[in-house]
């Protein structure tokens, strides 16, 4: 039986080009899963093995990995950093105990570690953070540690100070132990020598090291008290205070280095071990029930109760399809027959292996605690429970964001349309985010997801690893309709043929609803004149005509609708005549409710160049852009504004050009507003125009 407390679940996270890649090798090379180092920028990195990822030097899918450190597992989970993979970052928090949030020691605090941070506070995942890159220009750890405050507004615990910095970084002063490191120039990690702290920087230790005493104490009133009348406490009291606030997320240990040249990736492999939580240590995870509201049972961590495991991610691969499976509780065989509670059906474990990025090793059983992956499973999709048929249960599951962008494609040749129907099965199953419709009329399919970077990893994806040849179209926003003016009106559903007829009569209030609140069907009829059994078909019919609005047939958002009063027949009254009548009632009212079509609005967060401050907020203004906000950095300035989508399309090449190739952005799907008038014209004469053209 495997120790758990031995067990370290962790993923890897930051902004794009922070170092996450090379901090994860690192990590394998220093404990001996890998022998020979790979590059991003050469396209050799053992967690970026698809081509896309090779060729881009960008991480797209997480990949997961196994490695030993001081007689410790570790999982490791390198997660992407470009802000349209985050459901990538998302769905990898969710089944982690911990997590290495890697920071750029020059650009800081950058748009996407926001949002990664956000979701790992939400995931309530423990973080020890690593400021990477310190030999670069500009770079500055404690101007770092600021950002961590300020920005993200966490509590950073300065566990070492860097020695030198930019091109004279040479080493590390480890706080606890009063100890200095220092790397000599062969760049390889084992390398260093413990050398007597530079006098230069003695009282800046102490400084330093007495505030991390101080906040770790705070953990132990019993030991802050000795501490302040003078007692100095042991190291192992210190690290267990440290351990505990950062399990209750009170404060988060932060190291410095250069995963790239090789110094100070040890000491964030001690800190995993001696600071981040085991799966015990973490909160377990909330059983619910088939609606998804919590039970108020839990997931304990253990391997004496039956099997709960969480299905977290689907690849296919060139050995077929891998189902990455976290088990919360329990011990899986091979063999054993499983139940997936979302399906209600049962599964035969064939294969289990765990994985190294691409590559796989066999193993016959897995227990609490671990991350593997089950090979050639049936209907398991992310986000599924996966439990003892004996003892069915569903774990909480995932919610992912909504796509934002859509584009239509269609094979160039007919043999083409078979291998792309295949192809995209198996992409769906992968990704969560990325949808897929057929356009009945016209034929061609339409993909969803959520940014234009998505989209064409994608369509890069079916032609080259499917041979799927396609024709793509311009990319389309995903616009909406709702209605502006509350309105009362009434229906009547009334057909007689043969035998018997159909009759309803509804009396309704049509209302604009709140922003985000989608469709709310309520009825306060009184005295049986319309009888509740046919309430559920009423709201069937309103909700089923919400997929398609009066203006350009958009789905339509943020409707309310009461039924106040209505008739009905003894016996042509049915189900189906309410469900006709409350469809009629739709398409009569929405009309005259002021329908209006709304544009998706995305929160984007630029980062610029000082000198490029003033083009890029006027080309903001002029994509219809609400400048938010504006912080200057030490190597920059971030602005943040609201802009419609529509005006975002292409916006990197823009960004580029204006700032010489150092601007960077991110944006993610902020809320709906209404469209300008001259825009609402446009976009439903083109409706229109396709319409007819079909």
């Amino acid at each position: 039986m495997t120790d758990l407390t031995h067990y370290r679940n962790i993923g890897i996270f930051a902004h794009v080009d922070a170092g996450k890649t090379t901090t994860t090798e690192r990590i394998l090379k220093l404990t001996g899963k890998i022998h020979k180092t790979g590059e991003v920028h050469d396209g050799a990195a053992t967690t970026d093995f698809m081509e896309q990822e090779q060729e881009r030097g960008i991480t797209i899918q997480s990949a997961a990995t196994t490695c030993f450190w001081r007689d410790h597992r570790f999982n490791i989970i390198d997660t992407p950093g470009h802000v349209d993979f985050t459901v990538e970052v998302y769905r990898s928090l969710k089944v982690l105990d911990g997590g290495v949030g890697v920071f750029c020691g020059s650009g800081g605090v950058e748009p996407q570690s926001e949002t990664n941070w956000r979701y790992a506070n939400e995931s309530e995942v423990a973080r020890i953070i690593f400021v990477n890159k310190l030999d670069r220009m500009g770079a500055d750890f404690l101007r770092v540690v600021g950002q961590v405050k300020n920005v993200l507004g966490a509590n950073p615990l300065v566990m070492c100070l860097p020695i030198g910095i930019e091109e004279n970084f040479v080493g590390l002063v480890d706080l606890l132990e009063r100890k200095a490191y220092v790397w000599d120039d062969s760049g390889l990690p084992e390398n260093f020598e413990v050398v007597d702290i530079p006098a230069d920087m003695v009282d800046k230790v102490e400084e330093y090291r007495e505030m991390m005493i101080e906040t770790a104490l705070e953990q132990d009133d019993d030991l802050l008290m000795a501490y302040m009348e003078g007692e100095e406490p042991s190291i192992d009291d210190i690290k267990s205070c440290i351990r505990k606030g950062t399990i209750a997320l009170d404060f988060f240990p932060t190291y410095c280095g250069s995963a790239f040249k090789n110094k100070g990736v040890q000491m964030v492999l001690d800190a995993v071990v001696d600071y981040l939580p085991c799966p015990t240590d973490v909160k377990p995870q909330p059983l619910t029930d088939e609606s998804g509201e919590e039970t108020g049972e839990q997931a304990i961590v253990t391997t004496d109760t039956s099997l709960k495991a969480l299905a977290f991610k689907i690849m296919d691969d060139r050995f077929g399809a891998l189902t990455f499976v976290r088990i919360y509780s329990g011990i899986l065989k091979k063999g054993d027959t499983i139940l997936n509670s979302f399906t209600g059906k049962t599964e035969r474990i064939g294969r289990m292996v765990e994985m190294h990025a691409d590559d796989r090793n066999e193993i016959d059983r897995a227990q609490a605690g671990d991350i593997i992956a089950i090979v050639g499973m049936k209907n398991v999709q992310t986000g599924h429970t996966l439990c003892d048929a004996k003892h069915p249960v569903t774990l909480e599951p995932m919610i992912f964001p909504e796509p934002v962008i859509s584009i239509a494609v269609k094979p160039k040749d007919k043999g083409g349309s078979e291998k792309m129907g295949v192809a995209i099965g198996k992409m769906i199953a992968e990704d969560p985010s990325f949808r897929v419709e057929t356009d009945e009329d016209s034929g061609e399919t339409i993909l969803k997801g959520m940014g234009e970077l998505h989209l064409d990893i994608k369509v890069d994806i079916l032609n080259r690893t499917y041979g799927v040849d396609l024709i793509v179209g311009q990319p389309q926003v995903a616009y909406r309709e709702t209605i502006t003016m509350p309105i009362e009106d009434s229906y009547t559903h009334k057909k007689q043929s043969g035998g018997s007829g159909q009759f309803g009569k509804i009396d309704y209030h049509i209302r604009p609803g709140e922003p985000g609140s989608g469709f709310s069907f309520a009825s306060t009829v009184v005295g049986g004149n319309v009888p509740k059994e046919f309430f559920p078909a009423i709201e069937k019919g309103f909700k089923g005509m919400m997929d398609e609005g009066p203006l350009a047939g958009y789905p339509v958002l943020d409707v309310e609708v009461e039924i106040y009063d209505g008739g009905f027949h003894a016996v042509d009254s049915s189900a189906v005549a309410f469900e006709i009548a409350a469809k009629g009632a739709f398409r009569q009212s929405m009309p005259k409710a002021g329908p209006q079509i709304i544009e998706p609005i995305m929160k984007v967060d630029v980062y610029t160049p000082e000198d490029h401050v003033g083009d890029v907020i006027g080309d903001l203004n002029r994509r219809r852009g609400m400048i938010k906000d504006q912080e200057a950095g030490v190597t920059g300035v971030r602005i943040k504004a609201d802009v419609p989508l529509s005006e975002m399309f292409g916006y990197i090449g823009h960004l580029r050009t204006m700032t010489s190739g150092r601007g960077q952005f991110s944006m993610e799907f902020a809320h709906y507003l209404p469209c300008p008038q001259n825009i609402a014209t446009d976009v439903i004469a083109a409706a229109k125009e396709l319409k007819e053209a079909k």
